[in-house]
This record gives structure tokens, sequence and C-alpha cells, in this order.
């Protein structure tokens, strides 16, 4: 039979990390040469994954081309590294989140949040998974704020 009439399973996921079988976040070139180091950026093309799994050792993967393991990358980034900051465009720590989380008003937070509103900006070109930490920092806040 001609494969072209042959209907492809469902559910293949091109998405999961190969370290982890966590499912990896779609990120392109810029973010790509932003953070692996020059010496194995050739690995992965235009496009991969990064794995947000803290725990994993794979930081970026494509499921034909191959993988980039943390310790290949130009940098600690977070969540692999706690010791990174959260935020890639402006450096905000889990130490500020903290501090926050302990007075009345998140003074640190709402500052960021002004930050990333403007044009020095740039979660698409520097973050590691290519997106706004913010969701990320409300989400730990709201954690540590919890009795």
């Amino acid at each position: 039979m001609n494969k072209a009439f042959v209907k492809e399973p469902e559910g293949l996921d091109e998405n999961r990390c190969p370290g982890c079988d966590s499912s990896g976040v779609a990120v392109g070139r810029t973010v790509l040469d932003h953070h692996i180091q020059p010496e194995f950026r050739a690995v992965l093309g235009d496009q991969a994954w990064f794995c947000r799994y803290a725990g994993c050792s794979v930081a970026y993967f494509h499921p034909w081309a191959g993988q980039v393991l943390v310790t290949q990358l130009r940098g600690p980034v977070y969540p692999k590294s706690r010791e990174a900051p959260l935020c890639s465009c402006f450096p905000f720590s889990i130490e500020e989140i903290e501090a926050d989380a302990r007075e009345p008003i998140p003074r640190r937070i709402r500052s960021l949040y002004a930050l990333s509103q403007g044009p020095e900006a740039r979660c698409s070109q520097l973050s590691p998974d290519g997106q706004c930490c913010l969701t990320e920092i409300q989400r730990l806040y709201f954690r540590m704020r919890q009795p």
C-alpha cells in the first residue's frame, strides 16, 4: 500500500526529553545561539526544545538531531541551576522572591514586572526557554507565601 494513504499513529510526541521524558518547550535559533557553547551548537539546527526539569542533565534536544547537556551551556540557567538568575534580562534571584514573600508588599517583583514591560526585556532571546520569567516567579512567590 502507498504510504501516502496510511495514517501515522497519533500520540507521537516530538517534544519529549530523551533524558527524563518530560515535555520540552520549543525554542529557536536565537535562544540556542545565546545559551549553547559554540563547539556544541552544531548538534542542533534552527529549532529545538528546552527541558525544564531541574533534575535532568539534558538542556536542549531535538528528536532527530541530538541533544545538548547542561554542562555544554555557556553558563548556568534556571531551573537547571538554583544559583542562576530566574530572569535572564534583569538579574532576579530566588532570594529576592523569598524576601518579597516575607514582606506584605512584593516590591521587588512589582519592580521586575515594570521592567519587563520595557524595551530592555528580551525574554524571547535571552531566556533559556524563550519565555518570560514572570509566570514562574509568580508561581514560586505564591508557593512561598502559603503557611
